[in-house]
């Protein structure tokens, strides 16, 4: 029996951006092909968009491709110059629009509320007025710049009517989730403060619609790693297993690599392992000034997927030191969990935002912005760890990993 179409449409920031987020789409685009999805688009912005606003980027020569039946759409601006960010938003949003003409049953995700949120609800509501009669579902989830980013904002900047505009979309839609605890909590903090100024109602609704639904991760990239491919994959960047401490994240002073730098230069296991800064991001070339007299910096702004999980599992220990700015705050920490996938060395990080979540207590807690407690803790890691706690703690990190595998996320998310 031929089966019948269902279609998934994923607004969101999508590969080549270096985010988490964009691998959350990816996988739940993947689960959706097993889920009885016959038809998986992520909807997303043109490349020369991406590279204009200065998201850190993966190489893309070496993008994973994705599964038949998985379409990535990147439709171009519509109107002129004299609209210079609407153009894009109407591109979206507009063949969204021709998407819901179609007769098919379809599951509309947006990732980070603004703007995906907005192209969602915007297009549900065009194609209804024009009388497509969409058969559409929609769920909304917030990730960490949404409540770190834009909605603290608009709190900090008295802009009220932005703030009410945002909840107002986020509620319109039939479902509501948030990427963690934490990040549904602040949510709810947030609202009410809304309410406190403007006599809303914000906050009881969040309060009883707002579910969590945790990244979803592709276990099976970063279990059972093959011997031969880690020691080469070391091999070809000058590396030994256990020979170095790596921070693989956007390099930005959120992510810690402020504090990573100067402690490294204290740590007595210096002589012992090297330092890899992995990723791209706005600190980068400062932080390349930054460490230009240290030969035992290394920097790699080209590692892809695959290589990523080799380099985890090789090291002594991965440290990401992460702390609260305004600007972001880590609502989650999805690369501690690849980390703790893939094995290796312990994993050193902060509790910040919702990384207790991500981690449970399977790592090792430095307070943000301490240097030298980050020495000590990698010091200690590296140099007095002995082989049976390295192994226990992998094993607990690993269990604790599995409970976000991306078939238990979807179906938990889209089964309700």
């Amino acid at each position: 029996m031929e089966q019948a179409p269902r279609r998934l449409v994923i607004a969101v920031r999508a590969d080549p951006v270096i985010c988490g987020h964009s691998g959350e789409a990816r996988n739940l685009a993947e689960v959706a092909l097993t889920r009885g999805f016959t038809d998986v688009r992520l909807l997303t912005w043109p490349i020369d968009a991406l590279e204009a606003a200065g998201l850190p980027l993966k190489p893309l020569d070496r993008l994973l491709p994705y599964s038949d039946g998985i379409t990535v759409e990147r439709p171009g601006p519509v109107g002129d110059y004299r609209v210079p960010d609407g153009r894009h938003l109407a591109g979206l949003t507009g063949r969204l629009v021709e998407l819901l003409a179609e007769p098919i049953p379809t599951v509309c995700l947006s990732m980070y509320l603004v703007p995906h949120m907005n192209v969602i609800i915007d297009g549900v509501n065009a194609a209804r007025a024009a009388g497509f009669a969409p058969d559409v579902h929609t769920i909304a989830k917030a990730v960490g710049s949404d409540v770190t980013n834009v909605i603290k904002s608009c709190l900090r900047d008295g802009s009220f009517g932005a703030a009410i505009a945002l909840f107002t979309t986020f509620l319109a839609n039939d479902e509501v989730t948030a990427v963690s605890e934490y990040t549904r909590d602040e949510i709810i903090a947030a609202a009410e403060e809304v309410d406190a100024r403007c006599g809303t109602r914000f906050a009881e609704q969040c309060r009883s619609r707002v579910t969590v639904s945790y990244p979803p991760i592709d276990t099976s990239a970063y279990l059972d790693l093959d011997d031969d491919a880690v020691d080469a994959a070391l091999a070809a960047r000058g590396l030994e297993r256990d020979g170095y401490i790596l921070f693989l994240s956007r390099v930005a002073r959120a992510k810690g690599i402020y504090d990573l730098i100067p402690a490294y230069g204290q740590m007595r296991c210096r002589d012992d392992v090297k330092l890899v800064v992995a990723g791209t991001g706005p600190a980068l070339e400062h932080v390349r000034a930054m460490a230009a007299e240290d030969e035992r910096i290394l920097f790699f702004d080209d590692v892809d997927d695959t290589e990523k999980a080799l380099l985890m599992r090789g090291c002594a220990a991965y440290v990401l030191p992460t702390k609260p700015e305004p600007e972001f705050v880590e609502t989650f920490g999805i690369a501690l969990t690849e980390k703790m996938l893939a094995g290796g060395g312990p994993v050193i990080t902060t509790i910040t935002g919702g990384t207790g979540e991500a981690v449970g207590d399977t790592a090792i807690i430095v307070e943000p912005g301490d240097v030298v407690a980050l020495a000590e803790a990698v010091d200690a890691a590296v140099l007095d760890m002995s082989a049976e706690e390295r192994l226990d703690r992998e094993k607990r990190a690993r269990e604790h990993a599995l409970a976000f595998d991306r078939e238990r996320v979807f179906d938990d998310l889209f089964g309700r």
